[in-house]
């Protein structure tokens, strides 16, 4: 199943802030419960992708320099 890709890093931390107070609350089913996970994690790898490319365009600016 293809996830909705964020717009924006703010978009998927605002989506991964919800996910985790949906699991914290303790009302989520089994079902629900491997969906969110899943959708975190997919947010999570998004979120370092998107640090690691910033980070990268960073050290390459410096270098030039």
């Amino acid at each position: 199943m293809k996830m909705k890709t964020p717009k924006s890093y703010d978009e998927a931390w605002s989506e991964l802030d919800l996910l985790v107070r949906d699991l914290e609350s303790e009302d989520t089913s089994i079902d629900q419960l491997t969906e969110k996970v899943s959708r975190a994690n997919f947010l999570v790898e998004f979120c370092k992708n998107k640090l690691r490319a910033i980070e990268s365009s960073i050290n390459g600016e410096s270098k030039q320099k």
